[in-house]
């Protein structure tokens, strides 16, 4: 059904299309960063301190990254159009 989410409830039709892709790559990008982390810090740390900081340096530039790729405007967006 278009126009409306899955739990029945009428979506906004002022949220653009692209919204739920965008939304997914920054989830993506924002939870490949938590398991660095968590990885660099709970298993890598103990084989080899100069790799586990690599990964958390890696980590640490992601979630900038994660907010200007879900920022981003794609093709047919208004979304960011004064109306």
């Amino acid at each position: 059904m278009r126009g409306f989410r899955r739990s029945g409830v009428p979506s906004d039709p002022r949220e653009p299309r692209s919204q739920p892709r965008r939304r997914r790559r920054y989830f993506l990008l924002m939870g490949a960063a938590v398991l660095l982390f968590v990885l660099a810090g709970a298993v890598v740390s103990h084989f080899s301190a100069p790799a586990a900081v690599a990964m958390c340096a890696v980590a640490a530039v992601l979630p900038p990254v994660a907010v200007i790729t879900g920022n981003r405007r794609e093709e047919g967006d208004t979304w960011w159009d004064e109306k």
